[in-house]
């Protein structure tokens, strides 16, 4: 294992099938240093990982959500004015974005493929508010206020970015290829698409709310992605780039979110930062696990006061908060290799998942 480092301590529990999921990555051909972050967990591939390869790529690692990332927005609206019950009531009457209009504004062609809307799984669109400055400084440089209203967005390039994994999810190949041009070039492509598609998903909930659209993009940051970095290139499934300034880390719905800045020494992270708190129970697991703790009404509200809007009963316990370590736990280990810098803590008032 010595070219893994994990980042975690005694108190972080870690699955063991995610180590082991890392050390298969870490014996690809090419890998010089693969990272398993504080919310590392299983999947197709271990999320919340950073591995850096030399003269070879794996597509396979990045996976079909291409993209995938948090878009952070000013609203333009007061947090103060806010209309909960009203809100609620109006986003319950759709059971998914795909059901309101998309406008593309873009000139060049873009894929649809669902364009302006979420997905499914862990994907959500979040109002928020300011709960606690720590860097009155770098609050005011990010555009964060005490009183605005904001809208957090995760999502990624939907069927795009799986479109792209189908054709080249056997091409694990060395970099110059014309395959891997084409991968990357692709890819990127992906990448605009996402973050282009956050911004419409914004446009059409304030437009469905009522509201002008006025939001402003404070923060985006993707998180299933690839970046070059001289001749070296750093695979990330689930983790953020720690070299482009502020990085927004969620935890679960009913948990602050964090607003961090990268420090330190990143290189021993691969200049990576987690994504989120990470899952701690798999999805088949959940619903057995909790449900005699919620009613159809309970399941939809947090211990923070906010509220979700969710027509799928399943999602919602797969999604439950307890299905999640705790988001203060992986930001204390990040501090505690002093990797980032706490700006500010955000707090739910509504999240919509369809």
């Amino acid at each position: 294992m010595s070219n893994i480092t994990i980042i975690s301590n005694e108190k972080n529990w870690m699955e063991h099938t995610a180590v082991t999921q890392l050390q298969g990555v870490a014996d690809l051909p090419g890998a010089m240093q693969t990272v398993g972050l504080p919310d590392l967990h299983p999947g197709k591939s271990p999320v919340g990982m950073a591995v850096v390869t030399q003269g070879v790529i794996y597509p396979h690692i990045i996976g079909g959500d291409i993209g995938c990332g948090m878009g952070l927005y000013d609203t333009g609206l007061d947090g103060r004015k806010f209309k909960l019950e009203r809100w609620v009531t109006k986003l319950n009457n759709i059971r998914e974005l795909v059901d309101l209009p998309t406008v593309n504004p873009y000139n060049e062609p873009s894929p649809i493929y669902d364009l302006g809307t979420i997905g499914g799984g862990n994907h959500f669109a979040e109002f928020q508010v300011v709960d606690t400055s720590y860097d009155h400084t770098a609050c005011h440089a990010i555009g964060l206020k005490d009183s605005q209203l904001l809208l957090l967005v995760h999502s990624g390039s939907r069927g795009y970015g799986q479109s792209i994994l189908k054709r080249y999810q056997d091409c694990r190949g060395i970099t110059g290829t014309e395959p891997i041009k084409s991968y990357l070039e692709e890819h990127d492509q992906a990448i605009l698409w996402a973050e282009r598609n956050r911004e419409i998903v914004v446009v059409k909930l304030l437009d469905y709310l009522g509201y002008t659209p006025q939001a402003k993009k404070l923060i985006d940051c993707q998180h299933n992605f690839m970046e070059q970095k001289g001749d070296l290139y750093i695979h990330r499934k689930g983790a953020v780039s720690a070299e482009r300034g502020p990085v927004v880390i969620p935890g679960s719905r009913g948990a602050l979110t964090y607003i961090v800045q990268p420090a330190g020494n990143t290189a021993m992270s691969a200049f990576s930062l987690s994504h989120g708190a990470g899952r701690k129970w798999a999805r088949s697991l959940c619903k057995s696990r909790i449900r005699e703790k919620y009613d159809r009404d309970t399941i939809r509200q947090t211990k923070l006061k906010s509220r979700v809007v969710c027509h799928d009963t399943d999602l919602l316990f797969q999604e439950a908060p307890e299905a999640y370590k705790s988001i203060d736990s992986v930001i204390d280990i990040l501090l505690q290799y002093e990797l980032i810098t706490v700006v500010a803590t955000l707090r739910p008032v509504l999240t919509y998942k369809g």
